[in-house]
Formats: C-alpha cells, sequence, structure tokens
C-alpha cells in the first residue's frame, strides 16, 4: 500500500460492505460477497486475487469490474486499476454511486500517475454528474493545478469551501469568497 491519498473511503467496511443488498446480489457473480467479506476484513491481497478471478470470468459485468479496480487501488497498484475502472465505466448497468466513484477513482488514479489531462476529462464528467459533490471537485482542482490551470484550481476550491464549509468565518464572508472567486485578479 502507498502512503499516497487515497480517493476512495479508507473504510472497508464502507467499500465492499459485508451484506450487499438482496437486489443486487441476485445480479452479481458468485463471489463478490466473499470478495467483499475478505476486503472488509482486511485481507486485501486477498480479495484483490479473487476479484481478478470474478473480473475474468465476467468481462461484462461493470460491478464486478468497479470493485477490482478500488482493492488494485486500495494496494497501491494504481495503473493496474486503471483498465478495471475504464471497463466498469463502460458498462451501463454500473450503479450511479459506483459509477461516481469509479469517476473519482480513475481521475485520482490517472492524476497520480502524471496522466493529467485525462484525469482533468474523467473528474469534469464526474462533476458534470454529480455538481455538489465536494470530492470530486476537489480531486479536480488538483488536477487542474497539475495542468497549470491554477486560476480556475483555486476558483474550484474558493467555491467549494464556500458552500460547504462549516467554519463560521468563512460563512460570514461566502458572498464575498464567492464573489471574488469567480474573478481572482479583479482590483478596483
Amino acid at each position: 500500500m502507498t502512503d499516497q491519498p487515497h480517493p476512495l473511503p479508507q473504510s472497508p467496511a464502507e467499500h465492499l460492505p459485508e451484506r450487499l443488498p438482496e437486489h443486487l446480489l441476485k445480479h452479481l457473480p458468485e463471489g463478490l460477497a466473499e470478495a467483499a467479506r475478505r476486503y472488509a476484513d482486511g485481507r486485501f491481497e486477498e480479495a484483490r486475487e479473487l476479484l481478478v478471478a470474478l473480473a475474468a470470468a465476467h468481462p461484462d459485468d461493470a460491478e464486478t469490474a468497479y470493485r477490482a479496480a478500488c482493492v488494485h487501488d486500495r494496494l497501491g497498484l494504481e495503473a493496474e486499476a486503471v483498465p478495471y475502472y475504464e471497463r466498469c465505466l463502460r458498462g451501463a448497468d454500473l450503479p450511479e454511486e459506483s459509477r461516481r466513484g469509479a469517476l473519482l477513482g480513475l481521475g485520482s488514479t490517472y492524476r497520480v500517475l502524471g496522466r493529467y489531462e485525462e484525469a482533468v476529462a474523467t473528474l469534469r464528467q464526474g462533476v458534470e454528474r454529480h455538481p455538489a459533490d465536494g470530492a470530486l471537485r476537489a480531486f479536480l482542482a488538483m488536477a487542474l493545478h497539475n495542468t497549470g490551470a491554477h486560476h480556475e484550481a483555486a476558483a474550484l476550491l474558493l467555491k467549494t469551501l464556500a458552500e460547504t464549509s462549516e467554519d463560521p468565518s468563512v460563512r460570514t464572508y461566502r458572498r464575498a469568497i464567492e464573489h471574488y472567486a469567480d474573478d481572482l485578479d479583479a482590483t478596483v
């Protein structure tokens, strides 16, 4: 596992729950629940081995590809996670919450791998689908910074801060922060 900040929930139970909802279980390949248990128990390499096998046996199952991508990312195997993320995002049957996580995970992974333009494109797609998602917006700002779009990155972070902060002083100046975020170089 790398020391890199991870874009996905760090609690294994949050990411691969031990018990998947019944409506999902009947549509998932057998073995996915076992992979979830191994992940929840912190047995990440065992979960990865099982998910790789499941993804190979069920190449059209987007959710399995997503879970395989996540466990690779969790283990610091970012380059190996990319094809699973790309495969799951091609799946029309991927649940929207998994699609949101996959866009965040793939965009962040592209960024960590130095594939900044792909990171920006992927994260923009995520923000377009989920405009209120602060994590997607923060990772997009990081990727924008990496591409040299510093003004847009700072503006996005300031707007996200103004919209989401519970800090009393930020809330007091929310309108001003949002106003100046639109044109950081304006003077009077």
